[in-house]
């Protein structure tokens, strides 16, 4: 198992991986607008997740259930690493809506012919011990044969739907705070091209955002989403642009993983991050002389697993920006 590179046998890896953005968008224009009574959050604002109210709760307003998945090909060789990071990043959907993970099932596509069950033993294995350190069952799943390896979880959880953190919440005049570094989609194909292994990128992946939520909703924030696959400047637009106010970026103060301008140096961009640029490009503006393509692309770059992007401050967590009132040009970012 230890000569297996799993990253070999798959095209993409991670969320960068994902559908582009624009196409993304172009494919679910005509299945917005839904109405149903008790559905609080659905596709129209580009949400982490969907959340529908039931019966019951002690507030006499019910209990917000939420539901996701989340799935992609492999970004690490180590199958348990792996299996860990895609728990984590599945999980990370319920945490930036503010709730709490309940139940968690397996989603499996494995190329039967190609690699070993014991690889996907150490796959789910991982998974099942990010799901104890949530306090989340990992109960069961689906799994299909497929020429890529593919892992993920469907995740229900439950929050408050008077405090869900929701994409279009974001009001002027706020700071905007994101809880972790930035880079790990530029250090995963640089791996998946040498086999080098960064201990921090691996570290930010594997970290639940938890606490990040639960410190969000001490403070009182509305506005939240994890960043993922379409880059801190993608995620950044789609929220400033749910919320219909511009975010303003200090590219100085977002916090980068170690190693990672040294990829972006060497050309180890992923695609995805690229197409994540080209898709923010026109609702974005640069202020001032200090922020360059590199910086840019950087901004864009694909993430597996991300932080939390809040609009508020939070304990520990560095402020990148601020959100300020919509601009007449339609700009939803300016960097500086």
């Amino acid at each position: 198992m230890a000569e297996i590179r799993l990253t070999q046998f798959a095209a993409g890896g991670g969320c960068a991986c994902k559908l582009p953005a624009g196409q993304l968008e172009e494919v679910v224009a005509g299945l917005v607008g839904q109405s149903h009574p008790d559905l609080l959050v659905g596709l129209d604002a580009g949400d982490d997740a969907c959340a529908v109210r039931i019966e019951g709760g002690a507030n006499g307003h019910g209990t917000a259930v939420i539901s996701t998945a989340d799935f992609f090909t492999p970004m690490i060789d180590s199958a348990y690493d792996w299996g860990r990071i895609a728990a984590a990043n599945a999980l990370s959907d319920v945490y930036a809506m503010g709730g709490r993970p309940v139940l968690a099932i397996n989603l499996v596509g494995w190329p039967v012919d190609k690699l070993p069950n014991e690889v996907l033993t150490e796959v789910l294995r991982g998974g099942l011990d990010i799901g104890r350190e949530a306090g989340c069952p990992v109960a069961g799943g689906h799994s299909i044969t497929s020429p890529e390896p593919i892992y993920g979880m469907a995740v229900t959880g439950v929050a408050d739907p008077g405090r869900l953190l929701r994409n279009d919440a974001a009001e002027p005049g706020l700071p905007i705070s994101l809880t972790k570094p930035i880079g790990v989609g530029i250090l995963n194909n640089r791996h998946k091209a040498t086999g080098e292994r960064f201990e921090e990128a691996v570290a930010a992946m594997t970290t639940l955002n938890a606490a990040a939520s639960e410190a969000a909703l001490a403070a009182g924030v509305r506005a939240a989403t994890d960043v993922t696959g379409f880059g801190l400047l993608g995620h950044l637009h789609k929220m400033a642009r749910a919320s219909a106010i511009t975010a303003v970026l200090d590219h100085d103060a977002v916090p980068i993983v170690a190693g990672a301008r040294e990829g972006l140096r060497d050309g180890f961009v992923p695609g995805g991050s690229r197409r994540n640029l080209d898709w923010v490009r026109p609702h974005l503006r640069v202020d001032g002389p200090n922020v360059d393509e590199d910086d840019l692309v950087l901004l864009a770059d694909a993430q597996t697993s991300g932080g939390l992007l809040v609009i508020g401050e939070i304990p520990g967590a560095p402020v990148i920006g601020e959100t300020v009132a919509a601009r007449e040009d339609g700009a939803t970012i300016v960097a500086r």
